[in-house]
């Protein structure tokens, strides 16, 4: 009986074959998806001019700093910084909680504007009032010019609302009658039991507005270009870029002669958008780790049934 419970077990030559081209699949699924990242990183640490011969794959051929010290050196840089970070965690940490008492009322059986309200907050993913409208709007609530015109906007997702929902109403509802019986009334039922059964949804939401939040530079570009207080990392990298983006075919010229003197203190708007990319991915990557354990699970539940 061993003997047989154990040829049950032998692997056959197919599942070999199978778990063998399943590996180098994977292999060269992640060479493919890693390559331009670290090929961005190498541009970055490589002397600009000398990043413009090309032949740069994944490792600098001249080694410098001087991207970074060009990004670095003004310093509304490092306001823009923490505007972005405060901007990213005020938006996920408010955005997260009004999307979730949202989606726990809309997923209750007994409440009698379920449908419309469901109706309506669709209807936002395929209309919405335009640009001028919208800046209008903006001027009209006074919050052109203040911090609040980041978040308030964009304070609930639709599809997220959609997502944490499902997640709700997959619970099971013994739980819910159980804690109504005891006399829990719906704020004690959302935080003390929904709120923490919905840890694997909530950290899959927080991370889509921590990206959202991080990545946006537009708002900025429409509603306070003007204030230097306000301004956030996207936007300053982009006015960085855009910069660099003027550089003449003379000024490439200087550059390559003032690299054959020995001048390497040059910047190419190759080598500045590399170091931009790297710059704003790192921080946001940094937070992938910590949500990670969670993120396939609360996709998985969250999924739209």
């Amino acid at each position: 009986m061993f003997k047989r419970k154990r040829a049950s077990f032998m692997r056959t030559k197919e599942d070999i074959i199978f778990d063998t081209s399943n590996i180098i699949f994977m292999i060269i699924l992640c060479i493919f998806m890693l390559y331009p990242f670290l090929n961005q990183i190498a541009i970055s640490l490589n002397d600009a001019t000398d990043s413009v011969r090309g032949g740069i794959y994944l490792w600098p051929r001249e080694f410098t700093w001087h991207n970074y010290e060009h990004v670095f050196e003004k310093a509304a840089i490092y306001q823009a910084i923490f505007i972005s970070v405060l901007r990213t965690l005020v938006g996920a940490g408010v955005g997260l909680f009004c999307t979730a008492m949202v989606a726990y009322a809309i997923a209750q059986p007994n409440f009698i504007f379920k449908k419309s309200v469901t109706i309506i907050f669709i209807m936002t993913m395929y209309f919405n009032g335009g640009l001028i409208p919208t800046f209008l709007l903006m001027r009209d609530l006074q919050l052109i010019g203040s911090f609040w015109v980041y978040i308030l906007p964009t304070l609930i997702s639709a599809f997220n609302l959609i997502i944490m929902r499902s997640f709700i109403e997959g619970l099971p509802n013994s739980i819910f009658e159980s804690a109504r019986i005891d006399g829990a009334g719906d704020f004690r039922i959302f935080f003390q039991i929904v709120l923490p059964l919905s840890l694997p949804v909530l950290a899959t939401v927080a991370l889509f507005v921590a990206v959202f939040q991080w990545n946006q530079w537009f708002d900025v570009f429409l509603y306070n270009s003007s204030q230097e207080h306000l301004t956030t990392l996207q936007y300053e990298l982009m006015k960085i870029l855009q910069n660099s983006s003027t550089t003449s075919s003379g000024d490439m010229a200087s550059a390559f002669a003032n690299s054959a003197d020995g001048n390497s203190n040059m910047v190419t708007p190759k080598s500045i958008q590399a170091t931009m990319t790297i710059v704003a991915s790192v921080p946001i990557i940094m937070v992938y780790p910590f949500l990670q354990r969670y993120f396939v699970k609360g996709m998985t539940l969250g999924a739209v049934k």
